[in-house]
């Protein structure tokens, strides 16, 4: 019995299909998503190598790893093969991804398009399962200048007050907002809530020379623009 489960531990395997070795002598990029989350979990179970285990996991999530990286440790230890110290390692490393996307989204300081907007926020909003409301406040160049969580609130909607988005933006002297709030339901399509509290920030906001230049609804894989579809 030992034996027939340890034929299925990747040091077992030939050469050639030892995703380890696949990745020290052709490069990290050649190797598939189960063969990456393959060498996170070391071995399969009795009846599935390590990688097949891999790919029954991720076709759960659709072979999303945004998905994956959502599951729980006791949801992946639901897997056969996959314990509390092997659902922890997976839950680690898609950690360590999502912290390294929102790295590199801090990068971006500058605002030249919608699309700079959505990279700059969707790891950060992108994948909660409740509505947070933020403004990036800039200045004379399109430069950030500061970013700040309005509210967080449930599922449903959140609550957005315009005196402190305008008293932030007094001081740091911002001279334009760009407002931006997740939809964890997917959909795209602004609601009349949505709609009403751009045009009284805006409304506000004008009234101290400062321009509300856009307001985007951001999910996981993409975002809808108010100033693209031209109803800002």
């Amino acid at each position: 019995m030992a034996n027939d489960r340890s034929s299925f531990s990747i040091k077992n395997w030939s050469q050639d299909d030892q995703p380890r070795e696949k990745l020290r002598d052709k490069g990290k990029s050649v190797l598939s998503d189960a063969e990456l989350v393959a060498i996170l979990i070391g071995s399969g179970n009795r009846e599935e190598s390590a990688v097949d285990l891999s790919k029954r996991i991720l076709a759960s999530v659709d072979h999303n790893l945004n998905a994956l990286g959502k599951l729980s440790i006791k949801q992946l230890m639901a897997f056969k093969g996959i314990g509390e110290a092997k659902a922890i390692t997976i839950a680690a490393a898609l950690e360590l991804g999502r912290r390294r996307r929102l790295a590199d989204s801090r990068i971006i300081n500058k605002i030249q398009s919608s699309q700079s907007v959505f990279e700059l926020m969707q790891p950060l909003l992108g994948e909660l399962p409740h509505e947070e409301f933020w403004i990036l406040y800039l200045n004379n160049s399109n430069k950030v200048i500061a970013k700040n969580q309005l509210s967080k609130g449930g599922i449903t909607g959140t609550l957005v007050d315009v005196r402190l988005v305008l008293k932030k933006a007094l001081e740091v002297g911002a001279t334009a907002l760009i407002l931006c709030h997740n939809h964890p339901s997917g959909t795209l399509k602004p609601s009349r809530a949505d709609q009403d509290i751009t045009q009284k920030l805006k409304t506000a906001a004008t009234s101290l020379d400062i321009k509300v230049l856009d307001h985007l609804i951001i999910t996981e894989k993409t975002y809808f623009s108010f100033a693209d579809e031209g109803i800002l």
